[in-house]
């Protein structure tokens, strides 16, 4: 009987106690890790990735959910600022091998993954489709194996997928065609097998398209010109059979067309020569019959970078060179004589047409170059086609356009030339540079201008499509840009507001136009007159370099030294002023001035006032940023990069050559500074650049190169926004 007494007091007790715990119980449970917001479970699947990954030893020991819960802090890991939830995972080039972990799927607000350069094996997971919000996604550079799987089309937002250089398998999936974003696409160096999808020519967003050192097979699409918004299309070393699609001259969004070392048989279409190409190769594949005559005025010309290369090993392929059924050879001396012969006949031919036109021409230049011709005694004018886009029109088209070059359509003036705005029948207006006087040494700046930008081709830099020499002044054909100079913008007469964000981007533009001068080209380029009025702007705000007038190519070992200094005062590094010795870090200064205009709104030099002096002194009281245009600082979201840009300009123009950075370290500075779109929060490079560690190493004036870039996503602000004063070299 005790013990059913105590039963029911036990029970009792129990329920007490159970009650009063009940709360102490949620109280810990809410502050234990368990409740930690990060505590997810995109932490679980990113440990589960990390489980699947190996060789992680030395490169994701923070990856640790037991010590630290904060995934957003773990290397590569990038979070929204708002929801924590994470947006980007970056683990590129760490030398991570083992596989991609179907857990990635968990990582449901994913916008990019970049996991190229690495040793990962294993197939791409198909729940890698299950990241509806990825935007870019490169697992180039690895050892992947099997198909690429059909999931991918389920990412409508993916706007660039490389999978290049891995070991894939399998056909490409018709259904990436699905994917209405796509914009580059790059799965060269597989073994790919089967048929370029018909569908995938009829993408008209599509940009570029990388299919080389596959096993592809088929034919190339008569639809191909469906790809209007191309501009590289390569599929170089694989199987393709079949013929040049006669539409091929239609394709005139194509830059780069790469399809050789195929089995392409056939004749070379005739309009393949209206392509505006960079790069034409049509070599390695078993081409029958002549060299179309307009490619052959290319070659002679050296337009683009259309060169006999661009034909051999096709050899049933007629072409001038060693070898060629009809080309030179060495068997008999009357082969060689009979083979001459026919070249020589050709060219004559060609000169013969030639003198023709230029005799057309003499006959219907307008009266106002004429009488010119008879004031100065020069010959009559000669029009020089660089451009194939420039073919279909005659000086005197552009004359009468112009009104003979009459001053209403004048659109610029500089200290030797005007500028003009011509708008020709059934293509893109142009704009004309008028050089005034044909003095010896104007003419060889004349030509100095056409032998440096005739050969070189790039995004960021002013399109030379042609010239005249005419007795009224040489005469320069140009893109036409539509929003001026970026001079104009920031101190003509007709001033526009320039967010932050337009400003940084015309910034990366002109830098990037600039280190392919400095470090791209061969003989490298030194363009001496680096100013905002040379930088011109397209209908997008692009920035494009211009004035290649005064640009002085040096070899890769030796400065250059002039004798008399060229340039705009205010812009003229002060080294070079002195010594005349030229190199790119000239251009460096002048860019750092530039930048100095952009983040000011004030100009180089105005009046007594000089924009550098003054931001020397400012920065020695660290009150820079009391000199930031308002529409900067009203725009701006976050004024750290303002901050980060004055100090890039002030190492740009510090006194010493050897202390500026390279043109290719001042883009990767800048682009690294690049806000995310504001639909969705990107990644950022997939290269990060290490600015603080940049800035540092340069405010101390080490010599030795600097150590390989390493991400530190919690580094203090102290570190990152160094005194200018303690950055700059105080000597001016």
């Amino acid at each position: 009987m005790e013990d059913n007494g105590l039963v029911p007091l036990f029970y009792v007790a129990h329920h007490k106690w159970k009650f009063v715990m009940s709360p102490l119980l949620l109280m810990l449970f809410l502050l234990s890790p368990l409740a930690s917001p990060f505590s997810t479970e995109e932490g679980k699947a990113l440990m589960a990735m990390k489980a699947s990954f190996s060789n992680i030893a030395d490169v994701l020991l923070d990856w640790d959910d037991v010590h630290n819960d904060d995934f957003c802090s773990w290397r590569g890991v990038f979070c929204d600022n708002v929801s924590l939830t994470v947006v980007s995972l970056n683990l590129s080039s760490l030398n991570l091998g083992g596989e991609i972990s179907p857990a990635i799927g968990d990582l449901g607000n994913l916008q990019s993954i970049d996991l190229q350069g690495n040793k990962l094996t294993g197939q791409i997971p198909d729940e890698i489709g299950n990241c509806a919000a990825l935007a870019h996604l490169d697992l180039s550079d690895n050892q992947l194996y099997g198909d690429i799987p059909f999931s991918l089309s389920k990412l409508k937002q993916l706007e660039f997928l490389n999978l290049k250089s891995n070991q894939l398998t399998g056909p490409i999936p018709s259904t990436l065609t699905q994917i209405p974003n796509l914009k580059t696409l790059d799965l060269a160096r597989n073994r790919l097998t089967g048929e370029i999808p018909r569908l995938l020519y009829w993408n008209e967003v599509l940009q570029y398209l990388g299919l080389r050192g596959n096993l592809l097979s088929g034919t190339l699409s008569p639809d191909i010109c469906q790809l209007t918004g191309l501009w590289y299309f390569d599929v170089r070393g694989n199987n393709l059979t079949g013929t040049i699609p006669d539409s091929i001259g239609n394709c005139t969004s194509f830059e780069i067309l790469d399809i050789s070392y195929n089995q392409i048989t056939g004749e070379i279409p005739y309009n393949i020569g209206f392509l505006q190409v960079a790069t034409l190769s049509l070599q390695g594949n078993r081409l029958t019959g002549r060299i179309p005559e307009v490619i052959g005025l290319m070659l002679l010309l050296n337009i683009h970078c259309v060169t006999f290369s661009s034909f051999i090993g096709n050899p049933f392929l007629c072409g001038n060179w060693f070898g060629s059924i009809c080309g030179p050879s060495v068997p008999k001396s009357r082969e060689i004589f009979s083979r001459v012969a026919v070249v020589c006949l050709t060219l004559g031919i060609m000169m013969l047409l030639a003198m023709v036109i230029v005799a057309f021409y003499r006959s219907s230049q307008s009266k106002q170059l004429m009488k010119g011709s008879s004031r100065t005694g020069q010959g009559p004018p000669k029009l020089v086609v660089l451009h194939m886009d420039m073919a279909i029109h005659t000086l005197d088209d552009i004359m009468r356009s112009t009104e003979n070059l009459n001053e209403k359509y004048v659109i610029g003036y500089g200290a030797s030339s005007t500028v003009y705005k011509c708008a020709l029948k059934n293509s893109r207006p142009i704009a004309i540079k008028r050089l005034y006087n044909q003095q010896p040494h104007n003419f060889r700046e004349f030509e100095t201008e056409l032998e440096t930008i005739g050969n070189i081709r790039h995004r960021n830099l002013v399109t030379l499509h042609g010239y005249a020499l005419t007795p009224n002044g040489n005469l320069l054909f140009y893109d036409y840009m539509a929003n001026g100079s970026l001079w104009d913008l920031l101190h003509g007469p007709l001033k526009v507001k320039l967010d932050w964000e337009t400003r940084l981007r015309i910034a990366v533009g002109a830098a990037e136009g600039l280190a392919y001068l400095h470090h791209d080209c061969n003989p490298r380029i030194v363009h001496r007159d680096i100013k905002s009025s040379n930088i011109l702007l397209d209908e997008n705000f692009e920035a494009h370099l211009s004035d290649f007038g005064t640009a002085k190519c040096i070899s890769t070992t030796r400065t250059h030294a002039s004798t008399y200094v060229l340039g705009t005062i205010g812009y003229i590094d002060p080294e070079y002023a002195r010594t005349s010795r030229l190199n790119e870090k000239s251009d460096v200064y002048s860019f750092g001035i530039v930048l100095l205009e952009l983040l000011t709104g004030k100009k180089a030099v105005d009046n007594d006032s000089n924009l550098h002096q003054l931001i020397l002194s400012k920065a020695d009281n660290n009150t820079v940023m009391e000199a930031v245009d308002p529409e900067v600082s009203v725009t701006c979201i976050d004024l750290s990069h303002v901050k980060k840009t004055f100090q890039l300009a002030l190492l740009c123009t510090k006194g010493n050559p050897s202390e500026r950075p390279t043109m290719h370290e001042v883009v990767r500075v800048l682009v690294s500074l690049l806000p995310s779109p504001p639909s969705k929060i990107l990644a950022p490079p997939a290269k990060k650049f290490d600015y603080a560690h940049y800035v540092i190493e340069k405010g101390q004036q080490r010599k030795e190169e600097a150590r390989q870039p390493q991400e530190d996503n919690n580094s203090s602000n102290a570190q990152w926004f160094v005194r200018f004063g303690d950055v700059i070299s105080k000597s001016t």
